[in-house]
């Protein structure tokens, strides 16, 4: 019986699914996790062959103890993995010291990390990107904004998240930055692209083959929501765009992903851009070498009529997708509001009009409130008019 050490098991509350998928296809799932047992899902303990509690996970030392008790009770470890990103560079080096040599180890995951680096991985894909330097002197921040004009955008090269990010909209703005950033964090500052946001998700095999993929539209940016305590909507279609397929597969191939799940983030042009291309080109953003956040693997199984769980723990046990999808598909919509809003419509009211489309509904985890929003709902329809017009009812104010 092959091992496979899942981190954190527990967060997001739905990846005990993952853990259930690889138990069903006859691995020991091994899960470690900052909380105590008593405290994680009944689903999350069923998934799992055991559970190690390991409360400083931010200290690699514990994680390697945690890991070596597994070793020492089940034999070599196979498959090591978090589907996390703020545990990929953890991942990798648990992966080099325990000689698991499936999976990224650490001179790879800085592409996955570094969003400078990925530009280079977009290019040799055949993508346009957009502009950029890395923060140095302010002479340097000056001379790129006048190349390119304002508004520009400046962000951690490294991070997580949407958080330390800025829209920089003039000299003085341009100024304010300089002298208020933290310059011993390595920031990456990008012309402004007019686009809307589509993401390329799906799973790889051992080679790099895309075996499954689809795409998520979104309404607004993780940064404006962060940065502005917005509400939100995003769906996934499940009629993608064969140019844009294209597109991500050659990225995913260029990035050498193998038996993952990724959530690459593009725009697709609102516009002409001189240097970028015409309006619905697709421009890369960055790449995510994980599941889009929240509960989007969710409302991607609605979508398609599959179950993407399924679809990575064949990749990994099979290296192929042995998933029958259902014969319908359909228009997957989350809406997600905000507490401290006036909305029109009650929960009790959107609840009752739309009983027979909403597949899941509740409030997100406190962690990941401030990118999706306090409540959400997940529904789907047969057209896109149908998916808009219930976004309008549960969001309007």
């Amino acid at each position: 019986m092959r091992n496979f050490v899942f981190i954190s098991p527990h967060f997001p509350d739905s990846y005990w699914k993952f853990c259930l998928s690889l138990k069903n296809r006859g691995f020991n799932v091994l899960g470690i996790g900052d909380a105590p047992y008593f405290e994680i899902p009944d689903q999350c303990k069923f998934a799992l062959t055991e559970y190690y509690c390991c409360q400083n996970m931010d200290d690699y030392e514990n994680l390697k103890r945690a890991v070596k008790y597994f070793e020492d009770k089940y034999g070599h470890i196979d498959f090591l993995e978090s589907n996390n990103e703020y545990w990929l560079e953890k991942d990798a080096k648990l992966r080099e010291d325990f000689n698991i040599n499936t999976g990224v180890k650490p001179d790879e995951v800085r592409y996955f990390k570094h969003k400078s680096l990925q530009k280079e991985i977009f290019t040799r894909a055949g993508c346009k990107v957009s502009r950029y330097i890395l923060l140095d002197t302010y002479e340097s921040l000056v001379k790129f904004s006048k190349q390119v004009g304002y508004p520009i955008f400046a962000k951690p090269d490294n991070s997580v998240g949407s958080h330390g990010t800025y829209k920089i909209n003039n000299d003085e703005e341009l100024k304010a930055f300089y002298n208020k950033v933290d310059k011993s964090v390595p920031y990456i500052i990008e012309e402004f692209v007019s686009g809307r946001i589509i993401s390329f998700d799906g799973v790889s095999d051992s080679k790099g083959n895309v075996i499954f993929s689809t795409w998520n539209i979104f309404l607004d940016s993780v940064a404006n929501i962060v940065n502005d305590n917005l509400d939100d909507m995003y769906y996934c279609d499940p009629n993608i765009d064969p140019v844009f397929n294209e597109i991500g597969k050659k990225v995913v191939k260029e990035f050498n992903l193998k038996n993952r799940f990724f959530h690459i983030e593009f725009f697709k042009l609102k516009e002409d851009h001189p240097y970028l291309g015409s309006k619905g080109s697709y421009i890369p953003l960055e790449a995510n070498m994980r599941p889009a956040g929240g509960y989007t693997p969710d409302l991607i199984d609605y979508a398609n009529s599959i179950s993407v769980y399924d679809i990575y723990a064949d990749s990994i046990a099979y290296d192929e997708n042995k998933e029958v999808p259902g014969d319908k598909k359909y228009y997957a919509i989350t809406s997600s509001r905000r507490f401290n809003l006036n909305y029109l419509h009650s929960n009790e009211e959107i609840l009752s009009k739309y009983k027979n489309h909403i597949t899941m509904s509740g409030e997100y985890p406190l962690a990941i409130r401030d990118a999706m929003g306090d409540y959400y709902y997940f529904a789907k329809f047969d057209t896109l008019e149908e998916a808009l017009e219930f976004d309008n009812f549960v969001r309007g104010k």
